[in-house]
């Protein structure tokens, strides 16, 4: 459907009986063109996007268009031209640093688990020694930040008790309080949150998106924490039975946007949020894939994006059945498509392979001297 059509056949008020989208179409400073804004101020500019608009009643319709179209037909109908002045003052607009991070260059997130059962490092560093070790490699091979984790999360894993996970936690973090990097705590336990922000931990990164547990929300809104807002459904145990989208990419803005509302109402500020789309939490291989291939849509939330596709199962889906510590190239290919869909922040437990490869990246996208 023309441009002209799709933006016709909104209402007035078109937030009231439709939900509209721009999903911008990235591309690299190095071959942008000149004037091109660059995405949330980061690597990776766009100079055209496709429209989404998604009907009251359901249904989605699809239109590509340049920048220089989009905003020249947002100068006609009202609804239509406040929806899309809003997308774009999201999508060009560059986050605010936090906890001193950089947003404007990828960040790396190193994974430490201190568990037995995680799905690719589960008893390797469950030694307070071996942790705190791990995470000063870590470190050293360039993450900008660790997350600590105490309680597996894959797929039909079981409710860690709150204590069991404090008494993994507490010993590293006293042994990391030197840590020359931020220090965030996986966990989806309001007694957890508490406790390890006391301790020395800067960021909590929740499963649930602060869901899981009634209290969570309060003991950040107290704390004035920062959180990682994940996307899932239902529990770690249960959750791939809820893996049911009929376009999984909207629905999944439209999930993390009420839940920024929501945070917001309870006194969480959106400055104090990092989104993660959840990225094998209740989606198939298939819905991964399409969130992947679509990720720069969530930089309408207007808050800094992280992806967390190390090592998961969609790569052996997607390949031939590698177990997760052999499917490295995939994490690899998988992390740098998602920078270049303006992915500010990479979750991953090869951070050395990882940081190599970022570089190289940053090098080719960039735009070349004298440009």
């Amino acid at each position: 459907m023309p441009l002209d059509a799709i933006a016709r056949s909104l209402p007035r008020d078109a937030s009231a009986a439709a939900r509209i989208y721009l999903r911008p179409l990235t591309t690299t400073q190095r071959d942008a063109r000149p004037g091109s804004p660059k995405l949330a101020g980061g690597a990776m500019c766009f100079d055209a996007v496709e429209l989404i608009v998604k009907a009251a009643e359901g249904g989605l319709r699809r239109q590509t268009a340049s920048l220089e179209e989009i905003e020249a037909r947002a100068g006609g109908d009202e609804g239509f031209a406040l929806a899309v002045r809003s997308w774009l003052d999201r999508l060009r607009r560059r986050p605010e640093p936090l906890l001193g991070l950089d947003f404007t260059r990828p960040l790396l997130m190193g994974v430490v688990n201190l568990t037995a059962d995680s799905f690719s490092d589960g008893g390797d560093h469950l030694a307070t020694e071996a942790a705190v070790d791990r995470a000063h490699a870590l470190v050293d091979a360039g993450a900008d930040l660790i997350d600590l984790g105490a309680e597996s999360t894959r797929p039909g894993a079981a409710e860690v008790p709150s204590r069991n996970q404090l008494a993994r936690l507490l010993p590293v973090l006293q042994r990391l309080s030197a840590l020359e990097a931020p220090i965030s705590v996986d966990t989806r336990s309001a007694v957890v949150m508490r406790e390890v922000l006391a301790a020395g931990a800067s960021l909590i990164n929740d499963v649930s998106g602060l869901r899981h547990d009634p209290a969570a929300a309060a003991v950040i809104a107290e704390a004035k924490a920062p959180v990682v807002l994940m996307h899932s459904r239902a529990t770690p145990a249960t959750m791939q039975a809820e893996a049911r989208y009929d376009d999984v990419l909207t629905e999944v803005y439209d999930a993390l946007d009420l839940r920024i509302g929501e945070l917001s109402a309870a006194g969480i500020a959106g400055d104090r949020l990092i989104v993660d789309p959840g990225f094998g939490f209740a989606k198939t291989a298939a819905h991964n894939v399409a969130l992947l291939t679509g990720l720069a849509l969530l930089h309408g939330l207007g808050r800094p994006l992280l992806a967390g596709l190390s090592r998961k199962s969609y790569i052996a889906r997607l390949s031939r059945g590698e177990a997760p510590k052999a499917r490295l190239p995939g994490s690899l290919a998988a992390a740098l498509w998602a920078l270049g869909q303006g992915a500010q922040m990479l979750r991953v437990h090869d951070v050395l392979e990882t940081a190599q490869a970022v570089a190289l990246w940053r090098k080719l996208a960039a735009a070349p001297e004298g440009a």
